[in-house]
């Protein structure tokens, strides 16, 4: 079975996507406008325990990856190509479950979703106005990867400290991070078509001046 694009479209009208790369305040901005606007707030990797309970190996390969790898060396000292090919494949694999879920979420009340849905998807499934992309510089995203104490990034630290070479290791997937989010993917989220923020000011606190920018984008004011 297929669904047709215009259809998930339909359906998906009262959804608001923010995407872009890491450290560039996606996260922040959609609390923000949750709290401000009384929006439904779809956290980054929301309902993921129900999706991976429905993931198979055979059909969702790379949501399955830890179902059939339990060895985190492996994962951890993969060679940035390979990582780079996972995060995009989970990304593709987990859009689907994503899409069911947000067009029931969003039957009642309008919602606001820290997304991983791959851009092309997107333009697919939305309109301007419904994705906003927030971007900042690569080494953010390599340099602060762990400055956030959750307890996936305590595990990995955990696991790489584990290591027989924690300096390899911890080196090996800082150049994943970097290969995800490369300058030749930074530019396609530039060049995406989608409105777009760029993080360029990392010291000053511009998280109201962000805000405003989206809430008008986003048509919340209206």
């Amino acid at each position: 079975m297929k669904i047709t694009n215009n259809v998930i479209k339909s359906y998906l009208k009262n959804v608001l996507f923010i995407n872009g790369t890491a450290y560039a305040g996606k996260s922040t901005m959609c609390k923000m406008l949750s709290d401000k606007y009384n929006l439904l707030h779809c956290e980054e990797n929301y309902c993921m325990d129900k999706f991976l309970a429905v993931a198979t190996p055979k059909l969702q390969p790379n949501m399955s990856y830890f179902k059939i790898n339990q060895d985190w060396q492996k994962f951890l000292n993969r060679a940035p190509q390979e990582y780079e090919a996972w995060i995009d494949g989970n990304s593709r694999e987990i859009a689907e479950f994503e899409i069911l879920e947000l067009i029931q979420l969003s039957k009642h009340k309008k919602v606001i979703v820290d997304t991983n849905i791959p851009m092309d998807i997107l333009k697919e499934i939305t309109d301007y106005h419904q994705v906003a992309i927030l971007l900042s510089p690569q080494s953010m995203s390599v340099d602060y990867f762990f400055d956030r104490m959750d307890p996936e990034k305590l595990f990995l630290l955990d696991q790489i400290q584990k290591a027989d070479n924690p300096k390899k290791t911890m080196d090996n997937f800082k150049a994943c991070l970097a290969q995800v989010n490369s300058n030749v993917n930074y530019k396609k989220w530039l060049n995406s078509g989608f409105y777009t923020i760029i993080r360029e000011n990392t010291t000053n606190d511009t998280r109201l001046e962000v805000l405003s920018k989206l809430a008008d984008h986003f048509k919340l004011n209206d």
